[in-house]
């Protein structure tokens, strides 16, 4: 009787440490330890314990659960150990809006062989050159935009 409840007290107490070490090692170890108290319980008590033991295993289970996923975030500790705070910046730049630099001109603002980096009106795009190779520095005019770069041509 001993052995089982030793399984399931680690059982649980890896199934928490697992919030502070994530990986599954621990929860799949916790897990373990909880399964192989049932299967003793099973050997030692028969089909009646082991069905306590089951029940006991789902609850300590559950318990565990509900307080890592349910108390401990709104608890002084676990809000220490979350991110609360969110970064608004951009990993990319703006896409261009098409009306408004459509038909404009545009200096190469690196080798465009086809693709590179172009300025509008003083603002970096990356480009694609419908006319190939374009030198850098050279005169380009925009003629739209594909998804994400917009599209020049020599003028």
């Amino acid at each position: 009787m001993t052995t089982i409840i030793l399984l399931f007290v680690a059982g649980v107490m890896l199934l928490a440490a697992e919030i502070f070490t994530p990986g599954g090692v621990l929860g799949v170890a916790g897990a373990v330890a909880m399964f192989a108290g049932c299967v003793m319980a099973f050997s030692e008590f028969g089909p009646m314990g082991g069905g306590v033991a089951v029940v006991a295993a789902a609850a300590l289970l559950g318990l565990t659960l509900y307080l890592e996923l349910v108390w401990l975030p709104k608890s002084r500790l676990g809000r220490g150990l979350v991110v609360q705070s969110a970064s608004d910046a951009v990993s990319q730049p703006p896409v261009a809006d098409e009306a408004a630099i459509k038909g404009k001109t545009a200096e190469a603002a690196t080798t465009l062989a086809p693709s590179g980096y172009v300025l509008v009106e003083g603002r970096r795009y990356e480009a694609f050159c419908q006319s190939g190779h374009a030198g850098k520095g050279e005169t380009l005019r925009v003629v739209g935009l594909d998804n994400f770069r917009v599209i020049v041509t020599k003028s």
